[in-house]
């Protein structure tokens, strides 16, 4: 693999630390800020909207800019954010920095997930942004806990200067790695807004809003289910926190090669496993090493379903596939969003701390089906566009990139109609 690929990973490293730690400040932060925790928790949903809101408007805006400047800018963007929230003098100006610190999230993995898959050849484009998505699991292995140990004893604004610095580290890396990328000249913000809009890229954005809302109905509420079902003390629930970050490290290393050798039924089965793992969770959680196995597998197929997803959505976006894949990460933050709150509605309705893992059990085979409906309309000759590569021959992947994957593997993994480099950018 490319070392491109790892300045993409540590930027993915330090944004997915961003994301997640602060669910574990929010006691520290709303002691400090004289607030309550359940207003400190609009802190996790202001991240969130800045992901929404910016992953269309500033790959809009950038359509026209190389790909490498335009991932350093977001990447200062980051920065900025973090030390903002860091500095904040009040709730209200962390409340901004948090926006800020969201608004480039999207953006920079719609426009890091194209240039991954051009930094090799078609067969293995999959696997290259699984790696990069291999830095935001990690990150909740070793970067969330780590930052909320540092918040714990050296305050909250510890943890948003160390991201910083970390934002620092990730744009040396890019400025260092990543090579330069020529811009389409026919790339433009009409032709990126046709290829969202097409059927396909709809049904993926869909598929992710649903799907991947059925993880966060419980992942939202395992620290409670941890205490409160599991029998575990409060100290534990980091251990179980992890545990699932290894379980999404595991499924990201798994959903790449099998992507790559065949989107859709990898989607499929990932979406079907989640279902049943999550109906499956009804029951050990009361039995406390089933449960923790349980938490490794969810945490597995859940992060499987992303990959598949990302290719198939730049896919059929083909020739402008950027602010698809951008708005693909509006998507999985709408299902963070729904996904919470579902769960926390059948927890409010009386359904006890186990009831959102039947909530995200149906969120997934809702997603399950309209999935299947893409599918049907790949296989009925619905959809005119048909499958392609988002790129086809890789300025640096060497003449080799040029063969493309092998034939006989099927109609989601064979020969990929080819598109030029730059209209992959």
């Amino acid at each position: 693999m490319p070392v491109a690929l790892l300045a993409l990973a540590i930027s993915a490293f330090g944004i997915g630390t961003t994301e997640f730690v602060m669910m574990g400040l929010l006691p520290n932060v709303a002691a400090d800020l004289g607030t309550t925790v359940p207003t400190a928790g609009h802190l996790v949903s202001a991240y969130a909207l800045g992901v929404v809101v910016g992953a269309p408007l500033l790959t809009a805006l950038g359509s026209r800019v190389p790909r490498k400047r335009m991932l350093l800018l977001l990447m200062v963007l980051f920065t900025v954010g973090n030390l903002a929230s860091a500095l904040a003098p009040g709730y209200g100006w962390l409340l901004a920095g948090r926006v800020l610190a969201g608004l480039p999230h999207g953006a920079f993995f719609g426009v890091g997930a194209v240039v991954a898959a051009r930094l090799v050849r078609p067969d293995r484009q999959a696997r290259a942004v699984a790696t990069m998505f291999l830095g935001l699991t990690v990150a909740n292995i070793l970067g969330v806990p780590a930052a909320t140990l540092l918040g714990q004893h050296l305050g909250w604004r510890a943890t948003f200067l160390v991201v910083a610095v970390i934002g620092l580290g990730a744009l040396a890396a890019l400025a260092r790695l990543v090579p330069e990328l020529p811009v389409d000249e026919r790339q433009g913000l009409g032709r990126e807004v046709r290829a969202l809009g097409r059927p396909q890229v709809l049904l993926g954005l869909l598929t992710a809003v649903f799907g991947f809302a059925g993880v966060f109905a419980v992942y939202s509420y395992l620290a409670s289910m941890t205490t409160e079902v599991m029998g575990f003390g409060e100290s534990t629930v980091t251990v179980v926190l992890a545990l699932f970050g290894l379980g999404m490290t595991a499924g990201a290393l798994a959903a790449g090669p099998l992507t790559d050798r065949a989107p859709r039924p990898t989607l499929y089965g990932s979406l079907a496993a989640l279902a049943l793992t999550l109906v499956a969770f009804r029951f050990t959680v009361h039995v406390p090493w089933l449960a923790l196995v349980t938490v490794v597998v969810l945490g597995a197929v859940g992060f499987m379903t992303t990959t598949p997803l990302q290719m198939l959505v730049m896919e059929k976006a083909k020739d402008a596939p950027t602010l698809a894949s951008a708005s693909n990460h509006s998507a999985f933050n709408l299902a963070n969003a729904g996904g919470a709150w579902a769960g926390g509605a059948a927890i409010a309705a009386g359904g006890g701390w186990t009831s959102p893992v039947l909530v995200g059990a149906g969120l997934a085979a809702v997603g399950l089906a309209i999935a299947a409906l893409a599918g049907l309309l790949d296989r009925t000759g619905r959809n005119a566009e048909g499958a392609s590569h988002v790129v086809a021959r890789s300025p640096l992947a060497g003449p080799e990139a040029e063969a493309g994957p092998a034939a006989g593997t099927g109609p989601e993994a064979g020969v990929r109609t080819p598109v030029s480099p730059a209209s992959g950018s």
